[in-house]
């Protein structure tokens, strides 16, 4: 059994677990269906509490596949959702790949 076929069985006896929806995500984005992996991390960020790593994740993957303008609308997002639950290390984080993807129309090296 693979690792996706194994996290989509312990996601059909637990729905709700975001650790396996997450890890799920994940291993979607590994196999590049992209789309996939997209709707689950958005299903974790619109969870209460919003699942924080998923966020920077997806604005990860978004910058990947040439999203750039998604890929920051969700780190900005993400950070203030990060500094509303008081992770400032995620924040920090986010800032930091939001900022090395410039400015919306200009390149990183601009």
């Amino acid at each position: 059994m693979s690792r996706r076929e194994q996290l989509e069985a312990m996601l059909a006896n637990d729905p709700n677990d975001t650790f396996l929806r997450y890890a799920l995500a994940m291993e979607l984005e590994n196999a590049t269906e992209f789309e996939t992996s997209i709707g689950l991390f958005r299903g974790l960020m619109q969870d209460s509490p919003p699942y924080v790593p998923a966020f920077f994740m997806l604005g990860q993957l978004l910058a990947r596949i040439d999203r750039a303008e998604e890929s920051r609308s969700v780190l900005r997002d993400g950070i203030e959702q990060a500094r509303d639950q008081n992770d400032l290390h995620a924040a920090g984080e986010m800032s930091e790949f939001l900022a090395s993807l410039g400015q919306p129309g200009k390149s990183a090296l601009d």
